[in-house]
Order: structure tokens, then sequence, then C-alpha cells
């Protein structure tokens, strides 16, 4: 069916950033998304606005919007590669990659309303595996104070877990048990970072031992098997002055070689199932040397890929990576993430739908980590826009009759 208007306006995401909102009519039923914004992004991610403005990006539609209206919903492909036609750049500066994903994904969930399909039947018709939910149980780097751990995230994913609900119970049983944990060893209120995990001023190896051990204790109260994950973002954390890998809340600096080592000793030492960008974005052969040496761990490609193909490509032949992140909003359109989705699937690698720290109320997470084939989805643990995605989640899986696939875990 063929787009009949389309309407953008600047919104507010739940950090208070600005985003892109657009509203798109398909036969009369309406779409509507509104871009998220990460506080951790790679360079090679797409631009959000033109000119970083938010205001000029809405401006500018109305000399272009009449290529989009009219276009047929339901290719997704078709649209993605005019959006970068229309664009005529590498990185969406020309007319913000906020506006391209806003557009891409609300005419893809009108056309879903209009058929009366969910939008993962939209992107794709066959779709019907569930990803098992990733929470955020304590969080440090960018998403919090310069007193937390350096490391972004410490994560926790239910593997034992038989329905979506119980895996976002299993998950909040953690995160109330390190919370509890952590205020009754420190001498000031615990805050929390962008995404609702818990912000202690510890050290990354304190905070580690406190979410293993919890975990522990869950998983015996629960009968339910957890494991433990890390989210490095180790872009951040490199200082080129200091060249090396710092770490605030030690004062360390790490060589190459050194992150390289501790990324494996604290794997060994707290089991860690998942561990995502380890190293700088672009460490292809540092990434290949985890790898290869780290069995049955996901080593996370997210600023290595920033959901591009083309660094997938490069990923894949250095055997970089069993795992990947996938963010819309990364590379811009919907047809643009679904490629490098289906890319990824075909070579063996566990696809994980990522949320952003700056995220909004929508539920559309939920269907792009259905409908992409995703073991897994990053979406927190509590606050409205990431338990809108468990939420959006529990529905599908009533519409679809789908269930959680553990498969991936020993991949």
């Amino acid at each position: 069916m063929q787009i009949q208007d389309v309407r953008v306006r600047v919104c507010f995401n739940g950090r208070g950033d600005l985003g892109i909102e657009a509203d798109v009519r398909v036969d009369g039923k309406l779409g509507r998304a509104l871009s998220p914004s990460g506080a951790s992004r790679g360079s090679n991610e797409a631009v959000p606005f033109v000119e970083e403005s938010a205001e000029k990006t809405v401006a500018q539609f109305e000399t272009f919007k009449r290529r989009i209206v009219g276009f047929e919903a339901s290719d997704i492909d078709g649209l993605a590669v005019l959006l970068r036609e229309i664009d005529g750049t590498k990185d969406y500066s020309g007319i913000g990659g906020s506006l391209a994903y806003a557009v891409s994904v609300a005419a893809a969930e009108a056309e879903g309303h209009a058929r009366g399909v969910p939008l993962c039947r939209v992107i794709d018709p066959h779709s019907s595996g569930l990803p098992f939910p990733i929470g955020n149980v304590v969080g440090g780097g960018k998403h919090a104070s310069d007193l937390s751990p350096s490391m972004q995230e410490i994560l926790v994913t239910p593997v034992g877990a038989g329905t979506v609900a119980e895996a976002e119970q299993l998950n909040l049983a953690v995160h109330r048990a390190v919370g509890k944990r952590l205020s009754n060893i420190l001498s000031y209120p615990l805050g929390k970072g962008d995404e609702g995990g818990w912000a202690p001023g510890i050290t990354d190896e304190e905070a580690l031992l406190v979410v293993s051990e919890e975990v522990g204790r869950v998983q015996d109260d629960k009968g339910k098997k957890i494991r433990v994950g890390l989210d490095v973002a180790a872009g951040s954390l490199y200082d080129e002055k200091k060249g090396g890998y710092h770490y605030r809340s030690t004062g360390r600096t790490l060589s190459r070689e050194q992150q390289i080592s501790f990324i494996g000793e604290i794997r060994d030492k707290f089991n860690l199932l998942y561990i995502e960008d380890p190293l700088t974005e672009d460490d292809f052969e540092g990434y290949a040397r985890l790898h290869s040496s780290l069995k049955n761990t996901l080593i996370v490609g997210d600023d290595l890929y920033t959901t591009d193909p083309e660094r997938l490509k490069l990923g894949i032949q250095s055997r970089s990576t069993n795992a990947v992140i996938v963010k819309v909003n990364q590379i811009g359109s919907l047809g643009e993430a679904a490629r490098f989705s289906k890319l990824a699937r075909e070579n063996g690698q566990v696809l994980a739908a990522s949320h952003r720290s700056g995220d909004n109320e929508g539920g559309h997470l939920a269907h792009f980590g259905v409908g992409f084939g995703c073991g897994l989805i990053k979406c927190g643990v509590v606050g409205g826009e990431r338990t809108a995605k468990v939420n959006e989640l529990i529905r599908i899986s009533e519409t679809l009759g789908g269930t959680l696939d553990p498969s991936w875990v020993n991949s």
C-alpha cells in the first residue's frame, strides 16, 4: 500500500534529548516513530541531524516530502534506497539519520496497521522466535557519574527463562537484589544511570563481584539459570593522551595487550557469557584474538560495526566476533538495518537488538528483535521507556505464539 501522508516534528526522548518523530499514514492507518539517541556513539554512526539541528532537519523535510508520499510502504528496502538517494551522503548528514529512522519505521508500522499484522511481520513475514531480554543492573562509563564504574554496563541474561515475562521477572529480581546489597554497603544514597542500572562509586571488579554473587542467590532461589555480561564501551575508556584504556575507578591505564589480557581474566573470574565492545572500534584483529581465545563467550561488536554491512564484512573476514548489536538509528533506516541483520545471520552471528540510553516510550525495538531474528534484546530492566519494550515483546508472544530459543547460548 502507498504512503498517503508524512508529517514530522521535533520531540523529546526519555533522557530529554531532541529527536525526530514521524507520523505516516497508509490506507488511513497511522504509524508513528520517534528516533532514539545514544550517549556512547561510534564515530561511524549516522549523523542524527542536519547541521546538528533538529529544527533544520524538520524544516528541510518539506523540500523532499513529495518524493516519499506515494511510495510503497511495504518495500522496506526500497524506501531505504530512496532515503539514501535523497540524502546523497555517506553518513546521512544531508537529511539526518534521525529523520531516516523515524520515517522508515513509521511507514512500516503504518503498513502493518493497514494490513492487520504486527510490525515484525512487515519486516519478516515468517518471523516468530523471541529474543531473551538482557537487563542492565549496574551502569557506568558515559551512562553515569565520574564516580561510577568505568565500564558502561554490567548485564544479566536469564537463559533459563521459559517465557518473556519470566525473563523480565528474573532480571527485576537481580536488579532489586543488587540495589539492596549496594545500599547496605555504601555510606551514601544509591543513584541510577541513564538506563536504570545502579551507579555506585565502586570499581568495575567490585561491581562485577556484587552482581555475580546476587545472580547466584537469585538463581538458587528461583531455580533458573542466569548469566552475567558486560558492555565495556572501550572506545569511551581509551585516552590518547594517556596512551591506553584508562579506568577512572582505579586510576589504571592499560595498554592494548594489557586490555586484552584483562578482558580474558574477568571473563574467567566471573564466568561472563557476553562481552560487548571490549576494544576500540577499529581493532578488528584484537577482537579476533579475543573471539579465538574466549570459547563459549559472545564477543559482541557494537561500535565495531555500527549496524553497517560494509564494516560487518570486515569483521566476518577477520573472524572478529560471534555476535553483533543491531541499532536501527546507527545506520539510519529500517531497511538498512534489516540488510545488516540478514548478513549477520547468514554468517553465524548472534544478533542483539539494542535500545539507546536516550530512548522513547515506544515498543518498536521488540519488533526489531523478532523481525531481525535476534537471539537477544538489550532493553534495560526498569523505567517506562525500558519496560515498554518488554511489554511489547509479551504482546508479540501472544500474537505469534513464539517461544524463547536458547540455541545461541553456546555459540
